[in-house]
């Protein structure tokens, strides 16, 4: 069982940055593709980003293109999420989850529907304030 556990997350104002962290508790996670999701009150769990298991290709939102970047160090078992030009509009917690049925995939098709992702941490708030 993979545990995964998210950090970084906080109060910061429009136009600021935060970089999250999940780190996970088994070295099989280094192996598998990762996404970040996220969730606002009175919404829907929403796809942010995923990062394949080499971190060779990464795939993003259209919300959070060229605002957010996804990467990972497989030698510390932990994905990134670093975050910029927030707006109040990204306000959520965020989650990170793994998809076992990825290990070792090298293509381009990642799933974007948290229903296929098997391992989640609990989230961690993001609060932008305008």
């Amino acid at each position: 069982q993979v545990q995964l556990v998210e950090s970084g997350g906080g109060l910061v104002q429009a136009g600021g940055s935060l970089r999250l962290d999940c780190s996970a508790s088994e070295r099989t996670f280094s192996t598998y593709a990762v996404g970040w999701f996220r969730q606002a009150p009175g919404k829907e769990r929403e796809f942010v980003a995923v990062i394949s298991w080499s971190g060779s290709r990464q795939y993003y939102a259209d919300s959070v293109k060229g605002r957010f970047t996804i990467s990972r160090d497989n030698t510390k078992n932990t994905v990134y999420l670093q975050m910029n030009s927030l707006s109040p509009n990204d306000t959520a917690v965020y989650y990170c989850a793994a998809d076992s049925a990825s290990a070792y995939y090298t293509g381009s098709a990642y799933s974007r529907n948290p229903d296929e992702y098997d391992y989640w941490g609990r989230g961690t708030q993001v609060t932008v304030s305008s």
